[in-house]
C-alpha cells in the first residue's frame, strides 16, 4: 500500500476523532431538547452497532462493543467525578491497560464467531479483569497501584493525566491494529486502531465533563463504519484476487456513456493447469493474472468475471487505444516465472532450503491468457452487447493459437 493511499485511509477516523475533541466543549451548552443524545447517544451507539456486527456475524466486534459499553459503565460509576479517590484511580489505570490491550488481541485474532466456546472464554477475560480492577480498588493491591503509576520517563515530556504505564499500553496497541491493518488491508482493523486512539483520548480527558462518553461514541461509530465498508468489500470484491467482483462490473456497466471498451480474458488451460499442480496453486495463477491485471494502463479497470476469467474496461475509449495496454498486459502474464513449491520436497525446513536452492529452475512455471476485445458503436449499441462480442473475440483467441488478443 502507497503512502498516499494510507494517508487516505487514515483521513476519516482522524476526522472523527478530531471532530470529537472540538465539539466536547460544546456538548454542554447542548439545548434540552438534546439531552437525551448527551446522555445515552454514546449507548445508542454502541447498541447499533452491536446489531450490525451480530447481523454480519463478526463476534471480534462484539466484543470490542462489549469492552467499550464496560468502560462506559465503569466511568460512569467511579471516574465522573474525576481521580480524587483510589477506586477511581485504579478503575482509570486498568481501563487505560485493559481495553486497549483487549482491542488489540481482538484485531490480532481470527473471527471465532460470538455464541461460541470462544465467546465465552472472552467473556472470562472480561469478568477477571473486572475481578483484577476490583481488588487494586478495594483490596490490598494499593502497592501495585503506586508501581503502576510510577513514572517511566520525564513528565514534562508528556502533559497527559494517564499513567505511563497506560500511555505505552495504548502505543502498543495502536501499533498492533495498525500493523494488522496494513497486512490485510481491512477496514475492520483499522477501526480497531481508531477506537483504541478514541480510548487513549478519553482517558487522557476524563475529567472533562462528557469527553468519555464522546470518545466511546466516536469508536462505536468507527465500527459503524468499518462493518459497513466490509460488507461493501465483501459484496463488491472477489475474495481470491482482490479485484473488484462481476457485481461491481455489471453496477459500472450500467453507468457508461457512449464510448467505451470491453475486453474478455481467459487464463489458457487452466482446468490442465488445475489437474496438473493442484488447486492451490491453481489459485496462485490466479492472483498473479489478477495482480498483473491490476496494473493495467490506459484508464483500464479490471475485474474477475468467474472462474478463471477476467474482464477489463476502458469507459471513454475507443479499440484503438485499449489495445497496446492489453497486449502489454498479456506478455507480462506471458514472461512471468511463477515459483512452485516441489511436489518431493522435505518436511524438514533445512533440507527443503538446500533443494530450493538447488533445483529452482525447476519449480517454477509460466502460463498465458487468450484477449477478446470489442467497442462500442452502432451495431453494438449495449454494454450486454459489447460484452458478448468480446466474448466471441476471446473464442476467436483461442481457436487461433491462444495467446493472443483478439478483435
Amino acid at each position: 500500500m502507497n503512502p498516499s493511499r494510507i494517508l487516505l485511509h487514515l483521513a476519516l477516523p482522524c476526522a472523527v476523532l478530531a471532530g470529537t475533541w472540538l465539539m466536547i466543549p460544546s456538548i454542554a451548552a447542548w439545548p434540552l431538547a438534546l439531552a437525551g443524545l448527551r446522555l445515552y447517544g454514546a449507548w445508542g451507539l454502541l447498541a447499533l452497532a452491536a446489531v450490525i456486527a451480530l447481523s454480519f456475524r463478526r463476534g471480534r466486534i462484539v466484543f470490542a462493543l462489549l469492552t467499550l459499553a464496560a468502560a462506559l459503565a465503569a466511568h460512569g460509576w467511579l471516574l465522573a467525578n474525576g481521580l480524587g479517590n483510589a477506586p477511581a484511580r485504579a478503575v482509570h489505570l486498568m481501563l487505560g491497560l485493559c481495553v486497549p490491550l483487549n482491542l488489540a488481541l481482538l484485531c490480532a485474532m481470527r473471527e471465532r464467531g460470538t455464541f461460541n466456546l470462544h465467546g465465552l472464554r472472552r467473556i472470562g477475560v472480561l469478568a477477571i479483569e473486572a475481578a483484577l480492577t476490583a481488588w487494586l480498588a478495594y483490596g490490598a493491591g494499593h502497592t501495585l497501584l503506586a508501581q503502576l503509576y510510577a513514572p517511566l520517563f520525564d513528565p514534562a515530556l508528556f502533559a497527559t493525566p494517564l499513567p505511563h504505564t497506560v500511555l505505552v499500553a495504548c502505543m502498543l496497541a495502536i501499533a498492533i491494529c495498525l500493523g494488522c491493518w496494513i497486512v490485510r488491508r481491512s477496514p475492520l482493523d483499522l477501526a480497531f486502531a481508531g477506537a483504541t486512539a478514541a480510548v487513549a483520548l478519553a482517558l487522557h480527558r476524563t475529567s472533562v465533563a462528557n469527553a468519555f462518553a464522546a470518545f466511546v461514541a466516536a469508536g462505536g461509530l468507527l465500527f459503524i463504519v468499518a462493518l459497513l465498508q466490509d460488507s461493501f468489500r465483501m459484496a463488491f470484491r472477489d475474495e481470491l484476487t482482490g479485484l473488484p467482483s462481476r457485481r461491481d462490473l455489471n453496477e459500472r456497466m450500467m453507468a457508461l456513456g457512449r464510448h467505451y471498451v470491453i475486453a474478455m480474458l481467459d487464463v489458457d488451460h487452466f482446468k490442465k493447469f488445475n489437474d496438473s499442480y493442484g488447486h492451490d496453486v491453481g489459485d496462485q495463477v490466479l492472483k498473479m493474472v489478477a495482480a498483473k491485471m491490476a496494473g493495467v494502463g490506459g484508464g483500464g479497470h479490471a475485474f474477475r468475471y468467474g472462474g478463471e476469467e477476467f474482464t477489463v474496461l476502458f469507459a471513454g475509449r475507443d479499440i484503438e487505444h485499449a489495445l497496446p495496454h492489453l497486449e502489454a498486459v498479456r506478455g507480462a502474464i506471458e514472461r512471468h516465472q511463477l515459483a512452485l513449491r516441489s511436489l518431493d520436497r522435505p518436511a524438514k525446513a533445512k533440507t527443503g532450503r538446500r533443494q530450493r536452492g538447488a533445483s529452482r529452475a525447476a519449480q517454477s512455471v509460466s502460463v498465458t491468457i487468450s484477449i477478446g476485445v470489442a467497442a462500442s458503436n452502432d451495431k453494438l449499441a449495449t454494454p450486454e452487447d459489447v460484452l458478448k462480442a468480446a466474448d466471441k473475440a476471446l473464442y476467436r483467441a483461442k481457436r487461433g493459437g491462444r495467446n493472443q488478443v483478439s478483435r
